[in-house]
């Protein structure tokens, strides 16, 4: 039985790899399971998750303002940033350094652009590890 659920994951984890959606670190977090705390990387995403889930809302009702603090905006990206790079959560990463960009140009339009992207990649992940 447990057996068979390791090799759902590895499964899991491989197609994730392969649509790109993780890169190495996600290994990295991998390697530092061990006996004492078998629950440790489904607790970090599970984390990573919630976490995202909350930056993301925080990012929506920041754009929705009619004066938008693009200062504040990049602070939000960057915590999603700082948080998909621990995880090794590869496109939304790189969707993240996208965002950021919008924000240095104060583009709206560009910024929920990548609101949306960022918001697709996330719930990807996030889908395919909490289904």
């Amino acid at each position: 039985m447990a057996a068979a659920k390791s090799n759902q994951l590895s499964t899991l984890v491989a197609n994730m790899f392969a649509a790109g959606l993780l890169d190495d670190q996600f290994r990295q977090l991998e390697m530092l399971q061990d006996e004492g705390n078998p629950d440790f990387v489904a607790k970090v995403v599970m984390l990573f998750c919630e976490e995202g889930e909350r930056i993301i809302g925080e990012l929506a009702k920041q754009l929705d303002q009619p004066c938008v603090d693009y200062g504040k905006v990049d602070t939000f990206v960057d915590q999603l940033w700082g948080n998909s790079l621990y995880v090794g959560a590869r496109r939304v990463k790189n969707t993240c350094i996208q965002f950021h960009e919008c924000c240095q140009e104060k583009s709206n339009i560009g910024c929920l652009k990548a609101l949306d992207s960022v918001r697709n990649d996330f719930y990807d992940l996030c889908s395919m590890f909490i289904p």
